[in-house]
């Protein structure tokens, strides 16, 4: 693949955002930041992403409605959820979602990044599907 994976950062907090766009950033990937739900979405309707960190509490949607309405447009887009409020409630939601993974704040980046280099691992775009050698282009 001759691209960086695609990095799409959901969290109200300017200092997580910040956080999570150095480290990655640090790491060789492209990064998008949303402040809120709305911002995430419209993102993701201009562009392809590789995995999505989604923090639960955002204030225009509640991130587990945000991962309903991601996975109803992008089935296979691996999510990670992050919280500082874990609740039993909350990862039964996560599991019902789909979300790939579940991270409590303060997360440990060494476990994050390997959580999202398995997402990114694991989902393949079409564009990527066809840029690969014996790749069909029409």
């Amino acid at each position: 693949m001759d691209s960086k994976p695609r990095l799409l950062i959901v969290d109200d907090e300017l200092l997580i955002r910040d956080l999570l766009y150095d480290y990655f950033a640090a790491r060789d990937f492209d990064i998008a930041v949303a402040e809120n739900g709305q911002r995430a979405l419209t993102l993701l309707e201009k562009d392809r992403f590789d995995t999505v960190i989604l923090d639960l509490k955002i204030p225009d949607i509640d991130g587990l409605e945000l991962a309903e309405r991601i996975r109803a447009e992008h089935n296979d887009l691996p999510i990670i959820l992050i919280t500082g409020y874990p609740s039993v409630e909350s990862a039964i939601g996560a599991l019902r979602h789909r979300v790939d993974d579940y991270f409590i704040k303060p997360v440990n980046l060494t476990h994050l990044r390997r959580a999202v280099e398995a997402a990114v691992a694991r989902h393949t775009p079409p564009q990527a599907q066809l840029q690969q050698p014996g790749g069909s282009q029409t």
